[in-house]
């Protein structure tokens, strides 16, 4: 059964594992589960859409026997319609796309909602909001790029942050908006400022000797 996007209202912390001991991941999630996290997001990088390579759905289905988290599942690769139903059935609960990738962003949509997950459009940061205009109303969250896609721990982007004052015009109080990319105490309360109510932290949480305290200094900064 998949897991439930957690509904409008609320200001998520989303922990990215990319910055994670990946030797020590259950624990790792262990970890920051404890700290009242809902969701947790997983930076899927396939070596073409992005520079880098990451985890694949062999490692999230390993993952979902030790976690009873939100999956937010964020692919940064070349063919995504190919490989949502694998995604799918490893335990992602939500799918998240490039709208660089295809050319037909709303049947992507429809796969992924065919599948049982929530779907995710996502725009890098010199990708302009009018790309994702038609289908981000489709969506169940927009993912705004605060940094080039493939590499953790680079600085945030704020021109690109900005983004996300038009994209909640488009898509109204009712879809998340999420961003991934620099975030931290210090960025957080720019982004939720701007409308933003679900926040990607990788380095600034599992790059900190005590997790749950990185956690408490963002979550304290959304207030």
């Amino acid at each position: 059964m998949k897991r439930e996007l957690p509904g409008p209202g609320t200001v998520e912390i989303v922990p990215s594992i990319l910055s994670a001991d990946f030797a020590r991941l259950a624990e790792e999630i262990a970890a920051v589960a404890s700290a009242d996290i809902r969701m947790l997001h997983l930076d899927v990088m396939d070596g073409h859409f992005v520079p880098n390579i990451t985890i694949g759905p062999p490692v999230i289905a390993k993952l979902r026997k030790h976690s009873d988290l939100f999956f937010d599942t964020h692919l940064m690769i070349s063919e995504p319609a190919r490989y949502a139903e694998a995604f799918a059935q490893a335990g992602a609960d939500n799918i998240t796309f490039h709208i660089e990738t295809t050319p037909a962003p709303a049947d992507v949509v429809k796969q992924i909602h065919d599948l049982g997950c929530t779907a995710g459009i996502t725009l890098n940061p010199e990708t302009p909001v009018t790309s994702i205009e038609k289908v981000a109303p489709l969506c169940d969250m927009v993912l705004v790029m605060t940094v080039h896609p493939g590499f953790g721990g680079q600085s945030f982007i704020d021109e690109a942050a900005r983004k996300i004052i038009t994209i909640r015009k488009i898509v109204g109080p009712d879809i998340r908006i999420e961003v991934d990319g620099g975030i931290d105490s210090q960025t957080t309360p720019i982004v939720v400022s701007y409308g933003a109510d679900t926040l990607v932290a990788g380095n600034a949480i599992f790059g900190k000797p005590d997790r749950l305290a990185a956690i408490a200094a963002i979550r304290n900064a959304c207030r």
